[in-house]
């Protein structure tokens, strides 16, 4: 693995991260004083190596955010292959680590780190690979992102494989690049009703608009008429659920506020706080994680929907 040219010192990742620890005691006018615990944050969608972050970077980035549960989504076995695009996508686009990084990190981090399985679809070792780390803990296949038919076979062998394990499938939406047949979604969402899946991406994102009609444009901005395909695959079928990372989450939600308090509430037990960023800071502007969990805190309608996005919703979805 490459080293970022950012980075932190050993002595400054202790000292950032030491607040975070639970029963640290603040001092109020010469009076020491029980800190109040951080209500706790599930991000269902994080990467290790992702652009060349390190590990210690990875864990400070959390720590910042006040994560307590993350899951770690793999990338599949590099391969040049159609359905990668002649590489391109190997590391998710990203960077990111494959199975075998993932559960390492998580079992010595086992308290704050949970770990997905992955592999290209149309390996003939996908299913066997996918299987392995299932068996080892695995709490949800994907990110599946990967040029290929949504409903082709080699797909629907992972969803039956999800449906075997109980586990849910994470996919990457994103118009003619991954996972392509978005508009199809729904029959694989009526042939598989026991396998909950979670929607991500640009594609995913941008059809909450009903008069979004130029695939192609990804970061759509404006004003969001509702009833968008991606909202009537969320209000019709009971096992289809929503990540909020990314650049392209972070858009939806801010770009039509107004919307976005009525989409909360409408889908509060569908939604799901996701980073999926990269960076190594875990606040401010360049990280859209952090901004993501201040939107949700901003426009959710009350507490209790705040809760169910930020943690309840993935307790429940992972079992946890």
């Amino acid at each position: 693995m490459s080293i970022s040219k950012k980075t932190y010192s050993r002595r400054k990742f202790i000292a950032n991260t030491s607040c975070l620890v639970l029963g640290a005691t603040l001092k109020v006018k010469g009076a020491e004083m029980p800190e109040v615990k951080k209500e706790p944050i599930i991000d269902i969608h994080q990467h290790i190596h992702y652009h060349e972050r390190t590990d210690e970077q990875m864990l400070f980035h959390q720590m910042e955010m006040g994560i307590a549960t993350s899951i770690l989504l793999p990338a599949g076995r590099p391969v040049n292959s159609a359905s990668t695009h002649n590489g391109i996508s190997n590391g998710l686009q990203a960077e990111a680590g494959e199975n075998a990084e993932c559960y390492l990190f998580a079992q010595k981090h086992s308290k704050e780190f949970l770990f997905g399985a992955n592999n290209v679809p149309d390996l003939p070792d996908a299913i066997p690979e996918i299987e392995k780390y299932l068996k080892l803990g695995a709490v949800v296949i994907g990110e599946l992102k990967f040029g290929i038919e949504c409903d082709s076979t080699e797909m629907q062998k992972i969803y039956q494989l999800a449906q075997a394990y109980k586990v849910p499938v994470l996919m990457h939406w994103q118009y003619q690049m991954y996972n392509y047949g978005f508009e199809r979604f729904y029959k694989m969402l009526e042939k598989y009703p026991r396998v909950n899946f979670i929607g991500h991406a640009q594609t995913w994102h941008a059809n909450l608009d009903k008069e979004h009609k130029d695939q192609s444009v990804l970061y759509p901005k404006g004003a969001i008429a509702k009833g968008g395909l991606t909202e009537a695959y969320l209000s019709n079928y009971p096992n289809m659920f929503g990540d909020l990372s990314a650049g392209s989450g972070l858009n939806a939600l801010t770009r039509d506020e107004a919307f976005t308090r009525d989409y909360l509430n409408r889908h509060q037990n569908k939604l799901l706080f996701g980073s999926d960023c990269a960076d190594m800071a875990g606040k401010g502007k360049d990280c859209d994680g952090s901004q993501i969990i201040e939107a949700v805190r901003r426009l959710a309608p009350t507490k209790e929907v705040e809760r169910k996005l930020l943690y309840e919703n993935a307790k429940k979805l992972f079992r946890l």
